[in-house]
C-alpha cells in the first residue's frame, strides 16, 4: 500500500469515527414476531427485591472499601509531601477526586435501592387494591347468581 493511500485510510477512518456511532445489532430470535411486539420484559416482586438488596449490599461494601482507599491515599500523600516529593500533592488531588466520585456513585446506588424499595411497596399496594376489587366483583357475581337461583 502506498504511503498516500495509508494516510487517506487514516483520514477516512477518523472522519467516520467522529461523525457516527454504529452499534452491533442483536440477531432476531428464531420464531420471533416482527416489530409489532411491545416487549417481553417481566419483573416480579422477588426480582425487584433481589436487585434492591444487591444495590444495598453494594453500597455498604463499596462505602467501606472506598473509605479505606481514601484514608490510605491521603495518608500516603501526606507522607510524600512531608518528605518533599511533588507526587504527594498529585496523590492528594487524586484522593480528593476519589471522594467526590465515590460519593456520586454511593448516591446513585442508594437512589436505585430506595427506588426499588418504593416500587416494591407501591406494587404491593396495587396488589391489595386489585385483590379487593376482584373479590368485590366475585361477591357481586355471587349475589346475581343467588338471585337467578343458580
Amino acid at each position: 500500500m502506498a504511503w498516500d493511500e495509508w494516510e487517506q485510510v487514516k483520514t477516512d477512518t477518523a472522519d467516520q469515527r467522529s461523525h457516527r456511532m454504529q452499534l452491533n445489532p442483536v440477531p432476531p430470535e428464531p420464531g420471533g414476531g416482527g416489530g409489532s411486539r411491545q416487549g417481553d420484559l417481566a419483573v416480579n416482586q422477588t426480582d425487584l427485591a433481589a436487585i434492591g438488596d444487591a444495590a444495598f449490599e453494594l453500597r455498604q461494601d463499596f462505602g467501606r472499601v472506598s473509605e479505606h482507599a481514601r484514608a490510605a491515599s491521603q495518608k500516603a500523600a501526606g507522607g510524600l509531601k512531608t518528605q518533599g516529593f511533588a507526587l504527594g500533592g498529585a496523590l492528594d488531588h487524586v484522593a480528593s477526586r476519589w471522594i467526590d466520585q465515590s460519593r456520586s456513585l454511593l448516591d446513585a446506588i442508594a437512589h436505585i435501592s430506595n427506588h426499588l424499595d418504593f416500587t416494591k411497596g407501591a406494587h404491593a399496594g396495587d396488589e391489595v387494591h386489585i385483590a379487593g376489587t376482584v373479590s368485590s366483583i366475585a361477591t357481586l357475581d355471587a349475589g346475581f347468581n343467588e338471585r337467578k337461583g343458580a
